[in-house]
């Protein structure tokens, strides 16, 4: 299994009933797993890819008020999203159990931060768990809802890249678990607290802690108790399975006690008065920041992140646990031969419809300021088209940041926006509600591919159907950027290039003088199986021996297709890749890239 996978195997059979989520790397996988076992099983009763992590983890949150096992699974900074009725739910706590699954990315891989979680578990003051494979993943879904239900909190399960995307051998999802009886009981001093009662809440969450630290479900593991020494190393999540081979490889097992840390906070008292009564120093090993050592709070035996002795930053690779361990225990260091592989950068796929959408804007916009947001078309920024790029939905904001700062000179610079249909759902809609009151003049480009491409192909409000591919209502995106007060609103395909430009410049023109406009540029994403069929036949194209190989179209549109060979002036299709747009045929200036008759 996947690790996500074996995470949504541990929650459909200890019986969550609700599990919602908004995709993103490494997460996504989660639901479409628990997606696939309602379809095999009956159950859970509801799974959903919402709007947003916010909505999502509203709705499982009603859930688990009305008595249900409920699960949210997001990236970490989607948990940025929902961090507002994250605090509150903390206070409120639950009645069915909760398990908020938050995947960090040290890396970062895909993300924009490799922020960790458990920061925001110790800021809402909720317990998290923080697995180091698939299969204590699945365990640990099975004591989060204990634990859940047991304190009445939420709990939050903490799995990384390489604990979401490692694969390992284990037994098929078991018979999901009895379904509570569902019903909500109405409490306003609880679920509806003013600040009076807020206090007494918060006073019973502490309570919570100071018992969840003392809870020997989860309470730190000493993993060789036969080892004597006077050090010890402590770690936990993925290092944590690093250090426990490296520890046995290097000969270490019987003389280096090794501490699992499986509840980073609230660490266990106990263990804090263990390893500080029994070791003159104690190595930490976590990813990324120095929870568990924040906790022990002793500098003078507590190696670690504070003291540089492990990386902040990064992602805690088997060879830098092997470098820091050997440092710790007085070994001979070593250099780690990390094998070097060629590669290129990552570029927008053969046939991408937002390929034709960015260098459209770069032709009606030529020097304007490019605000763009998250998503694969982040990678407008290898065409020159992407000028910044901070969360999601700041692209619109962004643009009206811009707008304000520049709209008292003579010559100001045309603003255009790039957002895809997901992202614009996501955080977009008010952002461009603001924009439209304010009057900023902008041109916003919604990269409508009619799916959540980045994160694998999930269905978006506009698609029409859900994570179980169940029919929904599709929600219109012109009647949505109407609805927000936007007077100039057109739909176009940007594989119709020239006709494309011609309206961009329109829309330019537009913003100006009169305030947003917007161009929803609609075509569907190559690699989504639940793309319609298009009439439209694939166009083949060679480059012609007008080919001055002066490199225009590699630059300024660099698709994979187009390659020149070292050694050779001239540029070539590479037809095993070329997806037949035709697009490229608008791009050439010597007019050296010809459709041909595919019969002749």
């Amino acid at each position: 299994m996947l690790g996500n996978e074996a995470i949504a195997a541990g929650l459909v059979e200890n019986g969550c009933a609700m599990a919602t989520s908004y995709p993103g790397t490494p997460a996504s996988e989660i639901l479409a797993g628990i997606a696939r076992l309602k379809i095999d099983t009956g159950r859970p009763r509801h799974v959903q890819w919402a709007v947003n992590e916010k909505v999502a983890f509203e709705i499982a949150y009603a859930g688990c008020m009305s008595g249900l096992r409920t699960a949210v699974s997001m990236k970490q900074v989607g948990l940025n999203v929902a961090s507002d009725p994250l605090m509150s739910a903390a206070y409120m706590g639950v009645r069915g159990g909760f398990v908020v699954i938050s995947a960090d990315d040290p890396g970062p891989h895909s993300s924009q931060t490799e922020q960790d979680s458990r920061l925001m578990a110790m800021l809402a003051k909720i317990p998290v768990l923080d697995p180091d494979s698939p299969a204590q993943a699945r365990q640990m879904a099975k004591l989060s809802y204990e634990i859940s239900e047991a304190y009445e909190i939420p709990v939050m399960l903490r799995p990384t890249t390489r604990v979401c995307h490692a694969r390992q051998d284990l037994p098929p999802a078991g018979v999901p678990g009895e379904e509570a009886t569902v019903g909500f009981k109405k409490d306003p001093s609880r679920w509806a607290a003013t600040p009076k009662f807020r206090l007494q809440l918060h006073r019973a969450l502490e309570e919570k802690l100071d018992a969840l630290s003392a809870d020997p479900r989860t309470a730190p593991r000493l993993l060789n108790p036969d080892a004597a020494g006077l050090r010890a190393v402590a770690a936990s999540g993925v290092a944590a399975a690093h250090a426990r081979e490296i520890i046995q490889d290097l000969g270490l097992w019987e003389t280096l006690p090794f501490y699992q840390v499986l509840q980073p906070f609230p660490l266990h008292r106990s263990f804090i008065d263990e390893i500080l009564g029994k070791y003159s120093e104690v190595l930490v090993i976590e990813e990324t920041t120095g929870v568990i050592e924040m906790q022990i709070a002793d500098r003078r035996r507590v190696r670690g992140k504070q003291d540089g002795r492990v990386p902040s930053v990064g992602e805690l690779h088997p060879e830098t646990v092997e470098s820091v361990i050997r440092a710790f225990a007085g070994l001979p260091g070593y250099a780690a031969q990390m094998p070097t592989v060629p590669g290129r950068r990552p570029t927008l796929c053969a046939g991408c419809p937002h390929r034709a959408s960015f260098y459209a804007v770069k032709k009606a916009a030529p020097r304007g300021i490019y605000t763009s947001d998250i998503g694969c078309y982040t990678l407008g920024l290898n065409l020159g088209a992407v000028d910044t790029v901070l969360c999601m939905g700041a692209a619109i904001s962004q643009a009206a940041g811009f707008y304000h700062a520049h709209r008292h000179l003579t010559t100001r610079p045309d603003i255009v926006a790039t957002i895809g249909d997901s992202t614009f759902f996501h955080a977009g809609v008010p952002a461009l509600i603001d924009a439209v009151a304010q009057q900023v003049r902008f041109v916003l480009v919604i990269l409508d591919n009619r799916t959540t491409a980045m994160t694998g192909n999930q269905p978006t409000p506009a698609t029409g159907v859900g994570a179980c591919d169940e029919p929904l209502s599709a929600v219109d995106i012109e009647g949505l950027v109407a609805g927000c007060g936007v007077k100039f609103c057109r739909t176009a395909d940007p594989y119709e290039l020239e006709p494309f430009i011609a309206l961009l410049k329109e829309a330019v023109s537009f913003s100006r003088e009169q305030g947003p406009a917007v161009v929803i540029a609609r075509h569907p994403c190559l690699l989504d199986r639940r793309r319609v069929p298009s009439d439209r036949k694939p166009v083949q194209v060679v480059v012609t021996d007008d080919c001055d190989g002066c490199g225009y179209c590699l630059k300024h549109f660099e698709c994979p297709a187009l390659v020149q060979v070292k050694g050779e002036e001239r540029v070539r299709i590479d037809p095993g890749i070329c997806s037949g747009c035709g697009v490229c045929l608008s791009i050439c200036r010597n007019h050296a890239i010809v459709a041909v008759d595919p019969g002749n």
